[in-house]
């Protein structure tokens, strides 16, 4: 990582409209390329944007990433700043140090440390299982600044938390394209960053509980580690349960209901890979009575086919978990993602037994918590299957919530008529 000399970083000097001025000091991280009103020099992707207003002042500072409709990344808004080693040190620190009631609880090691924009850094997430840090970029516009950023993260790691042996560098779909050059070859989808490359997926704890994540090729950054807290919950309302864990992934509520103590747990998935990492994620918790004493059964298959097949064998369970990927990146996408959601929701609330729960999330961004809980209670109703003490349930504590659309996640945990 640090054997190559470093990439050169100018400055441009944006202009925007008045709107997107407006909004990046009220603190938006992003300006969109249709915002802005002239740019000098054209620059190249990372250089740093310096935002000005009509009376030439500094409005903000961010990267430039003129190949994207996300032109400016806003990392600095108000009175003028420096971004260079010192800036990113404190950034991180900012971040981790938000993080400090979990990692002052306990039994957890593996956490989202930056979180995009949600932290002031928009583009760069950063997670940590154990003693691996897994960078992942959303934006070409970091690679100028990587090397900063990866000396800051080990420094900030070291004094505050436990330091990081090993890092690996994950990329964005559209990132990897930008990057596909001679002579960048050393910056691919999980290269490593620091030390070697995990040779196998890296076990890190949740709440007492251990998992696996494939830091190298596994989803994102080898693990979902936005439900933890909703995995929790799913534990404390487990006991003596039969359970339905619907799109289990790799198996965070399954574990958790067996943790539990779910007399059965079924868990269902598409993947044959993802039902072979629940197994083993159940074996490594194999110790814990509760997880021994549980009967698990795993499904390789469509979910709604499943489900379909489980009503007319007449199954039912007492907690029924939904938790499937996002229906809607665009918005475009929002009226099938509704559709989806309700089809799933009249499927699973006729699988819980009267009197069970229903957990259903939803991480598409692009659908809000409000319309998410009414088209799940409606689309329940419609079933014939009304919900009662509904119960809205959001972010962990690593996951925060900086600016509007920073909010994707939502759980309804409701018990089913």
């Amino acid at each position: 990582m640090h054997d190559r000399p470093p990439s050169p970083v100018d400055r441009v000097a944006v202009r925007v409209t008045k709107d997107a001025l407006r909004q990046v000091r009220g603190g938006h991280p992003w300006v969109f390329d249709a915002s802005v009103t002239s740019v000098k020099p054209q620059g190249q992707v990372g250089d740093l944007a310096v935002v000005f207003d009509d009376d030439r002042k500094f409005a903000a500072i961010g990267l430039w990433d003129p190949g994207s409709p996300l032109r400016v990344r806003v990392l600095h808004a108000g009175r003028p700043r420096t971004v260079d080693a010192t800036f990113w040190h404190e950034q991180l620190a900012a971040a981790l140090s938000r993080r400090q009631p979990l990692l002052d609880e306990g039994g957890t090691t593996g956490y989202r440390w930056v979180s995009g924009e949600n932290d002031g850094l928009p583009g760069l997430v950063v997670d940590r299982y154990d003693d691996v840090a897994v960078v992942k970029l959303y934006s070409a516009a970091w690679m100028p600044h990587l090397d900063d950023v990866v000396g800051a993260l080990l420094a900030v790691a070291a004094e505050h938390d436990r330091p990081v042996a090993r890092m690996v560098l994950r990329l964005a779909r559209t990132t990897a394209t930008a990057l596909r050059r001679p002579g960048t070859e050393h910056l691919a989808d999980g290269a490593p960053l620091v030390g070697e490359l995990p040779a196998e997926p890296v076990l890190f704890a949740e709440h007492g509980l251990t998992f696996e994540a494939d830091v190298v090729h596994g989803q994102k950054t080898g693990h979902f580690l936005d439900q933890r807290d909703n995995r929790l919950e799913v534990r404390a309302r487990a006991a003596g349960a039969r359970v339905l864990d619907v799109f289990c992934c790799t198996g965070g509520f399954t574990v958790n209901a067996a943790a539990g103590g779910a007399a059965q747990v079924h868990s269902v998935d598409l993947s044959p890979q993802a039902v072979a990492t629940v197994r083993r994620n159940l074996a490594y918790n194999s110790a814990l009575p509760q997880v021994a004493a549980c009967s698990h059964r795993a499904t390789v298959g469509d979910a709604y086919e499943v489900m379909a097949q489980l009503a007319a064998e007449g199954e039912t369970y007492d907690l029924v978990v939904v938790d499937p990927p996002s229906f809607a990146s665009r918005k475009e996408q929002v009226p099938g993602a509704l559709r989806a959601y309700a089809r799933l929701t009249g499927l699973a609330a006729g699988l819980v037994a009267p009197g069970g729960t229903l957990v259903q999330a939803s991480c598409s961004a692009r659908v809000d918590a409000a319309t998410f809980e009414r088209v799940v209670t409606s689309a329940a109703a419609d079933a014939g299957r009304p919900l009662r003490n509904v119960q809205v349930r959001g972010h962990a504590l690593d996951h925060p919530v900086g600016f509007a659309q920073g909010e994707y996640l939502c759980a309804v945990f409701a018990t089913v008529g």
